[in-house]
């Protein structure tokens, strides 16, 4: 399986009431590459349908806080 790591992180909430580790990236573990999730090392690799609406979403929330040009 190939992978291409883009994010990786421990999360803290604003509130330091909670931690996550999290790592993102690209998969070619299936014949269709696609984007994992990794979240406190429980790992899914999305469907592309799945993928693309992640993606929209995340921009979409980017977006609102300003924090895409």
């Amino acid at each position: 399986m190939a992978t291409t790591m883009y994010f990786e992180e421990t999360i803290h909430d604003q509130g330091g009431k909670a931690t996550f580790d999290v790592e993102l990236g690209r998969s070619s573990f299936y014949k269709e590459d696609s984007i994992y999730l990794t979240v406190d090392g429980k790992t899914v690799i999305m469907d592309r349908s799945t993928a693309k609406r992640f993606v929209e979403a995340m921009v979409a929330v980017g977006q609102y806080h300003g924090m895409i040009d």
